[in-house]
């Protein structure tokens, strides 16, 4: 699907335009995600060539690899083409900031465990794992209420 967006000072309130030959599930759900507030629950991805949106109940992990933001789910993976920092600006407080390069949803840890020189170790439900840095473990212990 081509997606053009347009900026301007001249719009009071934001519309959006859909020019489709057949209105699909794909095309019903983003113009029910437009009219609802619920928008600011989700996040825009891509897988290839598709774009899908995620509400951030199903993302389990945001991490930068190969200079690229992943998104992980249960069981994909999509990419995000803003840096991390500007992703962590629009999730919610179930998201904490375990590194410089991650970020996970609290609701998904399956357990953490003590790691080496001081860092913590982290294991997601989905089987993903990764390491709490020092610099940012008071922050994650803080969203923990430890």
């Amino acid at each position: 699907m081509k997606v053009n967006l347009f900026v301007s000072r001249d719009v009071e309130e934001p519309y959006a335009d859909i020019h489709t030959n057949e209105l699909t599930d794909n095309i019903s759900k983003a113009v029910s995600i437009l009219e609802s507030d619920d928008s600011k629950d989700m996040l825009a991805v891509k897988k290839g060539s598709d774009i899908a949106l995620l509400q951030f109940s199903d993302v389990y992990m945001l991490r930068v690899e190969d200079k690229q933001v992943k998104v992980y789910t249960d069981d994909k993976e999509y990419l995000i083409k803003k840096p991390l920092y500007q992703v962590e600006e629009t999730l919610n407080n179930d998201f904490v900031r375990i590194s410089k390069t991650t970020i996970v949803n609290l609701k998904k840890i399956s357990r953490v465990a003590p790691s080496l020189k001081g860092m913590m170790f982290i294991e997601l439900k989905n089987g993903l794992k990764d390491n709490i840095s020092r610099k940012y473990l008071p922050d994650f212990k803080n969203a923990l209420d430890l």
